[in-house]
């Protein structure tokens, strides 16, 4: 009996093509897909990897670290930019080892710019055109017919790379010093940034000359899903207002009850992928942490409202507003970038706003409603039916003397005639066991001083 291999030869000859789909702003959920699907890649054994990329932009320190992930991966690297790679995409393309473009697309306009879209002084400028000096250079050189001579060029020039972030170099017949390069399909491929266009995967296949070849992509997992949804602005806003509202009827409503376990479940689902991705720190999830206990603090131990109250609204706000961004953002050869803060921070207070807005407007709602009356208490607890909020005739108590039964600071309980009595230290604090005299009554209260 005879058998064929034949069927088995061409299939084990078939290049494995790994593709990861990168359609979105460049950031830590973005570096979060790439890492994952190039360990997928490398744990299948993949001959390529396409890095299927449409984007405007997005985090400079994101794009860096899938630069480095991209000139380090030991596969080789191919990208396909799906009409756009601006701003950071253009770093990330040119690490790649080929560069497709789909016809209509564009890529360059790498300048640094702030949260509010206004391009950061020249520091950061100068440190972002290294880098995309550096990545144009890693490529190496080549060589090349000029003008009848064979000569050593660049991969991929570099000073175009720079020129794509604004520089004062003129390349001729590019652009002159007052631009910033952004190149279309053909100008890319015309100047040695681009090896071919094309529509689709299946295109660069064949133009790269990878048939025949098996495509696997990469699909997000569950947890993946889950973290992206968390992470949408639309319901981090809707978890703030959650936090908040929480916090708010709790202290309506004193004692640990529903408002709270729902203030708390938010707050993990909003530190939650923020702490996965790296962006929210452990001191940062201290600090919030920090101003939930200082808030319980007000509400079940110290009377009133006042510093630990303020002071705990200050540090889950705080905390709230880092977690949202990269820290190391934050840091610049100038010192602190503080407009990073500026998103985050509106994003915090529009949230908190609306939530306490929402929460005292669902108070009075809630407290007309048939199903509220039936569970919330309603009666006048009158002094006509024999109800005091506080204990009467103690009066006589005044000038008595008598012991600190408990220590006060300032209040505490002390003993006259074998009774024991709730009892203020009017001034300073008294230790237990000293002799006291009542000094004053007032609003319900006993007013006592230490004596020798």
């Amino acid at each position: 009996m005879l058998f064929s291999f034949s069927g088995f030869a061409e299939e084990s000859s078939k290049k494995q093509i790994y593709v990861i789909h990168l359609q979105q702003e460049i950031n830590a959920p973005a570096l979060r897909i790439v890492n994952k699907g190039m360990r997928e890649a490398l744990a299948t054994k993949s001959d390529y990897i396409i890095l299927h990329l449409n984007t405007y932009g997005g985090e400079v320190q994101a794009a860096d670290s899938i630069r480095t992930a991209i000139m380090q991966c030991p596969i080789p690297v191919l990208m396909f930019i799906d009409n756009q790679a601006a701003s950071a995409g253009a770093l990330i393309a040119i690490a790649c080892d080929s560069i497709y473009m789909r016809s209509g697309g564009s890529m360059g306009a790498a300048a640094v710019v702030n949260q509010m879209g206004e391009v950061l002084p020249e520091k950061q400028q100068s440190f972002m055109r290294s880098m995309m000096r550096a990545t144009a250079e890693s490529h190496g050189k080549r060589q090349v017919w000029r003008d009848g001579n064979l000569v050593e060029a660049w991969y991929r020039d570099p000073l175009i790379a720079e020129a794509m972030v604004g520089s004062q170099t003129v390349i001729d017949g590019i652009m002159d010093s007052s631009q910033i390069l952004t190149f279309t399909a053909d100008e890319a491929l015309a100047n040695g940034y681009c090896e071919g266009k094309a529509e689709s995967i299946q295109e660069i296949i064949v133009l790269a000359g990878l048939e025949p070849a098996e495509i696997k992509e990469y699909k997000p997992s569950i947890l993946d899903a889950i973290i992206l949804f968390l992470m949408n602005p639309l319901l981090q806003g809707l978890l703030l207002m959650l936090i908040i509202g929480g916090i708010y009827f709790e202290l309506q409503t004193p004692g640990i009850g529903f408002p709270l376990i729902l203030a708390i479940t938010a707050a993990v689902l909003y530190f939650a992928p923020l702490y996965l991705e790296g962006l929210a720190e452990n001191w940062e999830l201290l600090l919030f942490v920090a101003g939930l206990v200082l808030i319980a603090l007000e509400i079940f131990v110290i009377p009133g409202f006042g510093v630990a109250g303020i002071s705990g609204i200050l540090l889950c706000v705080v905390g709230l507003v880092l977690a949202m961004i990269n820290n190391d953002l934050l840091k610049t050869p100038e010192g602190l970038n503080l407009g990073i803060l500026v998103k985050p921070v509106v994003v915090v207070c529009v949230g908190s706003f609306s939530g306490l807005l929402l929460s005292i407007y669902l108070t009075r709602k809630l407290y007309n409603t048939r199903l509220f009356g039936r569970i919330a208490l309603k009666t006048d607890l009158t002094e006509t039916s024999g109800y005091i909020g506080v204990p009467q005739g103690l009066e006589h108590l005044i000038g008595q003397t008598g012991m600190a039964y408990t220590s006060l600071r300032p209040s505490g309980k002390i003993e006259i005639f074998g009774e024991i009595y709730d009892a203020v230290a009017a001034y300073g604090m008294i230790d237990k066991g000293k002799k006291i005299k009542v000094i004053k009554y007032e609003t319900g209260q006993l007013y006592c001083t230490a004596i020798d």
